[in-house]
């Protein structure tokens, strides 16, 4: 498998991922998320990832190693918001998404990014 397939791959999977959150937070579903290291992604980030972004360039694995803590903290988010779903707190369960939205486009751009270094 090329490198470039490997990081649309991890997007892939945290697209879906962010996409069951989703569901849940709207009740079309009733995921419950993970911790950073347990998803698809995070297992990556633990495993294959550092050695991959290496084979690139010394820059890619700059670029791969700034995703841990937005990724982290996606994490974090995405668990806020479950919690204030469960004790009713709208409010601040549409903050947490704010940010668990915000930390996703962060990721998907850092994975764009290291997609297109690899070509």
């Amino acid at each position: 498998m090329s490198e470039s397939a490997f990081f649309l791959r991890r997007m892939n999977d945290h697209i879906q991922y962010l996409g069951k959150l989703k569901a849940t937070l709207e009740d079309k579903g009733d995921f419950q998320g993970s911790d950073h290291h347990s998803c698809k992604l995070g297992q990556w980030l633990d495993s294959d990832g550092p050695a991959q972004s290496s084979a690139i360039s010394e820059e890619a694995r700059h670029i791969f190693d700034s995703i841990l803590e937005p990724h982290a903290q996606f994490h974090q988010a995405s668990q806020r918001a479950l919690d204030c779903k469960k004790i009713g707190d709208k409010s601040g369960m549409e903050e947490a998404m704010t940010e668990m939205f915000k930390l996703s486009a962060k990721l998907v751009d850092i994975l764009m990014k290291l997609d297109t270094m690899s070509h």
